[in-house]
């Protein structure tokens, strides 16, 4: 059970972790729950405690941000379609670091931020739609690296460098700008991955594992290394179903 008046200490420390954590509009407090909004991530937080030692409880109203996370809700009532229980303040820093990063990657995040910023542009001749399109790339590769936590998923390389913000569903290939922007239609693969994955040399199946070309050498196989599957959601599975078509049809004649 919640406070139900915040005393200060847990007044001091919800604000203080919702504000290390991207959430620093403060929304005022309602039987407990104190509510957090950001300028950036969409959704709102809502943070309690049973007492200054804790637990400490995460109210969310962002469905999808929910559907990510993966964890077990709790059972306390409160405010948002779902919320989470932590022993420790440790514990919940994580998870609203986790939440600020879905916030700000998830539908439709991005393309409100590239609507924003490319009104006005011209698009009459190529060199304007090029700066256009630019912007999207770059708006979409900001996003990957918050949604893959800054890693590459099946390497686990954190160089960013290294990185490319992977298209599923290539950017010429998509209906509209929200499809180009969404970051279901992407993967962040290191370099030598991006470069098989663009060319249909290497998909990924259901569970998330590398189906290589036949026309693939051994020493490039080789070279392929990962660590783990990669986790992908059912918009992932989605696009990645039209991805694994395009790589059969590529590679229809192809021998090994």
């Amino acid at each position: 059970m919640v406070e139900a008046l915040q005393s200060f200490v847990v007044r001091e420390e919800c604000q203080k972790a919702a504000s290390q954590n991207g959430f620093r509009r403060i929304l005022g407090e309602e039987a407990g729950w104190a509510a957090f909004g950001s300028t950036t991530a969409r959704g709102l937080v809502h943070l309690a405690a049973a007492g200054p030692s804790g637990p400490w409880y995460l109210g969310l109203d962002h469905d999808g941000v929910i559907g990510e996370l993966g964890l077990p809700p709790s059972d306390v009532t409160g405010p948002g379609y779902a919320r989470f229980a932590f022993d420790t303040l440790g514990a919940l820093y994580g998870v609203l670091h986790r939440v600020y990063e879905l916030g700000v990657s998830l539908p439709d995040a991005p393309l409100r931020e590239f609507e924003l910023r490319v009104a006005g542009l011209p698009r009459t001749t190529e060199a304007e739609r090029l700066v256009v399109e630019r912007i999207g790339q770059d708006i979409f590769r900001a996003r990957l690296m918050n949604y893959w936590q800054g890693r590459c998923p099946l390497t686990g390389i954190g160089d960013g460098a290294l990185l490319r913000a992977s298209h599923i569903i290539p950017w010429a290939e998509c209906e509209n700008d929200s499809e180009r922007l969404d970051v279901h239609n992407g993967l962040l693969l290191s370099a030598l991955w991006d470069a098989a994955f663009d060319r249909a040399l290497v998909t990924f199946d259901e569970t998330g594992k590398p189906e290589f070309s036949p026309g693939l050498s051994e020493q490039a196989r080789a070279e392929l290394r990962w660590n783990s599957p990669i986790s992908l959601t059912d918009d992932h599975h989605r696009r990645l179903a039209r991805h694994r078509e395009r790589a059969r049809r590529l590679n229809h004649n192809v021998g090994p």
